[in-house]
């Protein structure tokens, strides 16, 4: 290779290099976009199906269980004054919608809710700053148990409001937890997990991106020395017509040489 060719070619792979460094941080920011999108779509699609896959459960129990709340006999008796009738059976004269919502206090439908939405948050939070990492961070749980206690919070004030019995929002928080955590797993790994901070579509979709820049590579690699062997044969083959231009040239000039000095 001619020695002027030389300095083009290292200013051509310099090129090529910050070429290569501005796709990577293209890609990188890509990601990045990318990782937070899966992120709030599959946290509020996790959060949603809780809510409502806690909802139904609790109203389906509720509806099949039947036990009075603690606030009953005031909505089956608004004046305070009970009545019976010949057989003794009680006779309510409240509003019926009052006293059919009176027979719905197993379990407790907003401390099912509350778990269910706040124990979502709890998880999702425990698993983006990666509390159980064992490096023994207090701050960390701290924020996980802030919405547990908020929670916690809520049914506390029902009983005290005789609205529920602490059975009831034992049982309602007990189940709201329970399927969040399922709803949770659906979409994201475990918190204790090393790739607990994303989803598993990011992940999925990570690794595919990987492996089609390795198949990129990998044909990039194999194009190489094919380009450079072709640029091998074109120097052989300009040598070889430079040979045979040299030697047709001498060829001709001895001819001449020889019809000037009159031996033809």
């Amino acid at each position: 290779m001619p020695w002027w060719d030389l300095g083009s070619l290292s200013r051509l792979k310099n090129f090529s290099g910050l070429f290569q460094n501005k796709m990577q941080e293209v890609q990188l920011g890509s990601h990045t976009v990318r990782r937070d999108v899966y992120d709030l779509h599959h946290a509020i699609l996790g959060l949603l199906f809780s809510v409502l896959v806690t909802g139904v459960i609790t109203d389906a129990i509720k509806d099949a269980v039947g036990r009075p709340r603690p606030d009953f006999f005031w909505r089956c008796f608004p004046d305070g004054k009970d009545v019976y009738n010949q057989l003794g059976n009680v006779v309510c004269h409240g509003k019926k919608s009052v006293i059919k919502e009176g027979h719905k206090s197993f379990p407790s439908g907003h401390t099912s809710w509350s778990f269910a939405g706040l124990g979502f948050l709890s998880l999702y939070l425990s698993g983006k700053i990666q509390v159980f990492n064992r490096k023994g961070h207090v701050a960390k749980l701290c924020i996980v148990f802030l919405p547990l206690l908020f929670a916690s919070l809520v049914g506390v004030s029902l009983v005290d409001d005789y609205w529920h019995h602490w059975e009831d929002v034992f049982a309602g928080g007990l189940l709201g937890f329970i399927v969040a955590t399922f709803c949770y797993l659906q979409f994201f790994p475990p918190p204790y997990h090393a790739q607990g901070w994303g989803p598993y579509a990011y992940f999925q979709v990570l690794e595919e991106s990987h492996s089609v820049t390795q198949a990129a590579t990998i044909v990039s690699g194999c194009n190489v020395p094919v380009t450079e062997a072709q640029v091998e044969n074109q120097e052989d083959e300009t040598s070889i017509h430079g040979c045979m231009g040299l030697s047709l040239a001498r060829n001709s000039g001895l001819a001449l040489e020889e019809l000037e000095s009159g031996r033809r």
